[in-house]
């Protein structure tokens, strides 16, 4: 049984253009719930990852701790060392050593974002999750979020892709021996204690910089995504390259506005026919709020417009992810092969190894 179309009232005296007849949306969106389930899930992934490679660091710090294993997918932590691995790959045509479980999951966050938009940033990304609900937080205690001037806006939003290029520089700047060299060096084998220890053991300087950061993502949507991630820079550069955008129908549209005014990237979704903007993160939350049927929707718009729905959107993803995991760990390019006796020895001196560049 198909909805009524709701008619709007005739024109006014005062000659204000008519609204349009429309279709009221049928049933309940749930892509929300699901984006939610996935996010969430993911977290906690990562907290039991984190979790787990505390409990490995600490056996060899003299705890006495002992019997655990290092978990791989702490690698997903050190994007640099992804990046340089999958560099190193492309040209040698070998899988590297250290860190591979790194250049695996840079992959399959880089695929997820070309076939799914930015979807790692907006389905997945542990910081991502964490900076939308600091602005959701914002906006529940205040009643709103706010918003920089539209110069200052854009550019604070280049200092990301800046941020990027000059990765991206030193990276590819590298030949493939140097970056082996880098990676099997004492640093980058412990690059990830490294990393633990940032947060473990965080100075004056660096506790004000993360408060500061926390405190400016409550009253300002995603603000260390917007702004300051690189990661998110690249993974919105390539998702420019996916086959999947939001798609606005003008005929149906009734120009309400909602679906720009939850959108958390600040796009005009209510004047535009296709997203295609870097900044979109496939989130769907303008799909769900839009209140008329069948005129937004992420859909597959090459070779046709035909509609995903956000179940599509998950399942993809984690097809994505857990595909190119298990195949990682089936061929054998999944742990670092690095004996106790050598951690034991690297990592109560981790302090004393410096960037080999210095």
């Amino acid at each position: 049984m198909s909805a009524a179309p709701v008619v709007a009232d005739p024109p006014a005296a005062s000659g204000r253009k008519p609204k349009k007849p429309f279709v009221r949306r049928i049933g309940v969106d749930r892509s929300q719930m699901l984006r939610r389930l996935v996010q969430f899930s993911f977290l906690a992934l990562n907290l039991w990852i984190g979790f787990q490679f505390y409990l490995f660091v600490r056996q060899f710090e003299g705890s006495g701790m002992t019997g655990y294993t290092r978990p791989p997918g702490v690698e997903g932590w050190l994007p640099i060392a992804g990046m340089m691995n999958t560099r190193y790959f492309v040209l040698t045509g070998q899988v590297p050593v250290v860190h591979p479980a790194a250049m695996v999951l840079f992959v399959a966050f880089l695929a997820a974002s070309i076939f799914f938009r930015k979807a790692f940033c907006g389905w997945l990304c542990p910081v991502g999750t964490l900076s939308e609900y600091l602005w959701k937080l914002g906006r529940d205690t205040f009643k709103r979020n706010f918003y920089l001037p539209r110069w200052l806006d854009i550019g604070l939003r280049s200092l990301k892709y800046i941020l990027f290029g000059l990765f991206f520089y030193a990276v590819f700047s590298m030949p493939p021996v140097a970056l082996r060299e880098f990676l099997e060096s004492p640093y980058g084998l412990v690059a990830d204690v490294k990393m633990l220890n940032f947060f473990r053991n965080m100075g004056m300087a660096a506790a004000i910089t993360v408060a500061i950061l926390m405190l400016a993502s409550v009253f300002v949507q995603n603000f260390w995504c917007r702004y300051l991630c690189p990661y998110g820079a690249l993974m919105g550069l390539v998702s420019m390259l996916s086959p999947m955008k939001i798609q606005r129908k003008a005929e149906s549209c009734i120009d309400c506005g909602k679906c720009a005014k939850v959108c958390p990237s600040r796009l005009p979704v209510d004047k535009l026919i296709q997203i295609q903007s870097a900044e979109c993160l496939g989130c769907m939350e303008c799909v769900a709020v839009c209140p008329v049927e069948d005129t937004l929707h992420m859909a597959l718009v090459v070779p046709s417009k035909k509609p995903v729905p956000a179940w599509v959107m998950a399942a993809g993803v984690a097809v994505l992810f857990f595909g190119l995991v298990g195949a990682a760990k089936l061929t054998g390019h999944w742990h670092t092969p690095l004996s106790n006796e050598t951690y034991q020895e690297l990592i109560p001196h981790v302090n004393d190894y410096s960037h080999p560049g210095r």
